[in-house]
């Protein structure tokens, strides 16, 4: 698959995964460098926002404006993953006042592999938002064609709305 980043075309390794497949086994990292493996999510609904880089101005607005809506949402995980290590997204976390969304690194590229999102030449993620059902069936997905755009916010936390 091929996105763009400024006008530029890039490749991803791979096709991601369409609705109705089941989400691929992968590991990243929480807040306190503990594996989280695909099997943790199931059990809930949950909404993955994949975000390149924590530190830069569209990712901190992504990551920001799916925070805020977490407590429309219970009994939902909330996940934001790029491939920052963790100790640089808990710096950003401090940085930002955000609390509640769970922040997990992709620093072996576990997920980017399993999910096909990874942009090899970059060494980070595709922005994609992904709505997955509490038995791992992808239910949602949306990966922005050109990197530095924003995500379909309503459109993915409508599809969330569905599975409640």
């Amino acid at each position: 698959m091929e996105i763009t980043i400024n006008g530029e075309k890039r490749q991803l390794v791979g096709n991601p995964p369409v609705v109705g497949e089941e989400l691929p086994h992968f590991k990243v990292f929480d807040r306190d460098n503990q594996k989280v493996k695909t099997r943790f999510l199931f059990g809930k609904p949950t909404l993955l926002s994949v975000v390149p880089d924590i530190n830069t101005s569209v990712c901190s607005l992504q990551t920001k404006k799916f925070n805020q809506k977490m407590d429309d949402f219970s009994g939902v995980n909330f996940l934001t993953i790029s491939t920052n290590p963790v100790a640089e997204q808990q710096n950003w976390c401090a940085a930002e006042g955000v609390k509640n969304i769970q922040l997990v690194s992709d620093h072996e590229q576990s997920f980017g592999y399993a999910m096909n999102l990874l942009i090899p030449d970059e060494g980070v993620l595709a922005r994609s938002v992904w709505v997955i059902d509490q038995d791992g069936k992808i239910v949602y997905r949306e990966i922005v064609n050109e990197l530095t755009d924003e995500p379909d916010y309503e459109t993915a936390l409508a599809e969330l709305k569905k599975l409640r």
